[in-house]
């Protein structure tokens, strides 16, 4: 009896903690605005039971949460592929959502997975319009605390309004759970006094050309700089490296450092600025070294044998985890044409084509146009084949990356050529970095000499002892090359010559902080 009692009276004094997810990276290039359809939307205690059963920054938030004993209030999840800015409307709406659960529950913090490189059709920083609005909702006592991708554009709205801001660490993104893990901890902390956080920024005028895989170098060393130097200093709790999105047009946009301190710390500006100043002086060795589609073709050819692993092909032009909108057939197109009869498998976006394909029915022979209706400078490409599958497109991811998530690739169709070759065609951008996006649609990857995946680092972590990766450079609105893309708002090598003043000098944000537990 005594034992219960103190249960409740724990969980009566616990925090109250609201927690969610509003997560798009939004390609500025891509002309398909992104409504609410293009959204997996959650409500109330279905955000909880997702997340638990999802390998996401929510799901790291959550864990550490209820291992502090705090029963989180879920409000709201919305996450949706990469794809052309959100609707503003709806953005509207789910900030809506957002406002009325803080009124009506008066929370002691909101902890939240955001991407950070959310674009509406308005505008051009919409987590730090929506993290803003939190805050002016909340007040200045509530603690607001936010888990990022590592690509995201984090500005100073962003760190103005929050009180903790971090990113993930790994590019594959595999700790995206321990970035929610860090979250839910250092948002404790502050809410229990323990933690007064104060963020420095420093930015580098500058994209990545090319590796962006934290494995490799130099991204390599500096992630092990920054962790030896939150070793080093208790008062250093988190350093985290901005790869800002190289397809979003912004003011100050570029290579972002923010040092987490516990209370304000002289030593944050130079660290800040030691990293923006690595990132500049060793840009020119973020260089790719990309197979063209041919040699990507040839080295299958050569190397694929049975008992071999077969491959998974990077469409880098088309990547749907960048935003672009999958609609792209120059693989697929060069793989008819080879003289190899490839066994092989290709998402494509085409709603028009799935219609097709829905009113001929299955086992109907058909030619149709497919592809390239969004991506400029393509053509549809024609094929005849058979139509041997019809489905939802729903489908659950196997992971790492995102396990568990169910996503939808809209109302499917597999159209299959010469027996050979396997064309998943989609109503919506897939997540094809995942291999279920082909076996929930009856293709078995094994059996195959290569699959086509929209995706550029993260199906590497998915595919994993099932398919050996290949990266090529293919064109499309997710392969950067300096000044390909028009960029007007924001400044930055290599686009524009910014060596007068590529740093963007440490900026320090804190707020006056009253503890609201402990």
């Amino acid at each position: 009896m005594g034992s219960t009692g103190g249960t409740i009276e724990a969980a009566e004094s616990a925090p109250r903690i609201l927690v969610g997810r509003f997560f798009h990276e939004s390609n500025g290039y891509n002309p398909i605005p992104t409504p609410r359809s293009g959204f997996e939307v959650l409500r109330g205690e279905d955000v909880l039971t997702s997340a638990r059963n999802s390998g996401t920054t929510l799901s790291g938030i959550l864990a550490s949460l209820e291992e502090a004993g705090v029963i989180p209030i879920p409000v709201h999840s919305a996450a949706s592929p990469p794809s052309g800015p959100v609707e503003h409307q709806y953005f509207l709406e789910t900030l809506g959502i957002w406002l009325r659960a803080i009124e009506r529950e008066r929370p002691d913090a909101i902890a939240i997975e955001l991407h950070g490189a959310m674009a509406t059709t308005e505008s051009t920083d919409a987590d730090g319009e929506f993290l803003a609005g939190l805050r002016q909702m909340a007040g200045n006592t509530v603690v607001i605390g936010v888990g990022l991708d590592l690509h995201a554009h984090i500005t100073p709205r962003m760190l103005d309004a929050a009180d903790i801001c971090i990113a993930c660490k790994e590019n594959p993104h595999a700790d995206v759970v321990e970035c929610g893990l860090d979250v839910g901890r250092l948002v404790m902390e502050v809410v229990r006094g323990d933690l007064h956080p104060v963020m420095t920024m420093a930015k580098a005028r500058m994209l990545l050309p090319g590796k962006n895989g934290t494995g490799e170098k130099p991204l390599s060393d500096m992630h092990r700089r920054a962790r030896a130097l939150e070793a080093s200093d208790p008062d250093v709790r988190d350093i985290s490296l901005y790869n800002a999105f190289r397809f979003l047009d912004a003011p100050n946009l570029g290579q972002g450092v923010v040092v987490l301190t516990n209370g304000t710390q002289p030593r944050a500006r130079t660290i800040a600025t030691e990293f923006a100043t690595a990132f500049w002086e060793r840009r020119a060795e973020f260089v790719d070294d990309l197979l063209s589609i041919d040699e990507a073709l040839h080295k299958v050819r050569s190397e694929r044998r049975d008992g071999t692993l077969p491959f998974a092909i990077a469409d880098m032009g088309d990547r749907v985890l960048a935003g672009a909108p999958g609609d792209s057939t120059r693989i697929l197109a060069t793989t008819l044409d080879h003289e190899h009869p490839f066994k092989a498998a290709f998402p494509v976006t085409d709603p028009r084509a799935v219609q097709t394909a829905q009113a001929a029915g299955l086992g109907a022979n058909l030619t149709l146009p497919l592809g390239n209706t969004v991506t400029p400078g393509l053509e549809p490409l024609h094929v005849t084949g058979t139509v041997t599958r019809l489905t939802d497109g729903r489908f659950a991811m196997h992971g790492p990356y995102q396990a568990g998530e169910t996503t939808s690739m809209g109302p499917t169709a597999v159209v299959n050529v010469d027996g050979r070759i396997a064309i998943v065609v989609t109503s919506k951008p897939a997540f094809s970095h995942d291999p279920n996006a082909f076996e929930s649609q009856g293709i078995r990857v094994s059996e195959l000499d290569f699959v086509v995946v929209k995706s550029g680092y993260h199906f590497e972590l998915n595919f994993k002892g099932l398919a050996i990766p290949i990266l090529v450079a293919s064109p499309g609105l997710a392969f950067y090359e300096p000044g390909l893309l028009p960029r007007t708002l924001g400044r930055v090598w290599p686009d524009h010559k910014v060596a007068d003043d590529w740093l963007i000098p440490p900026v320090v944000f804190a707020r006056r902080r009253v503890a609201t537990g402990g």
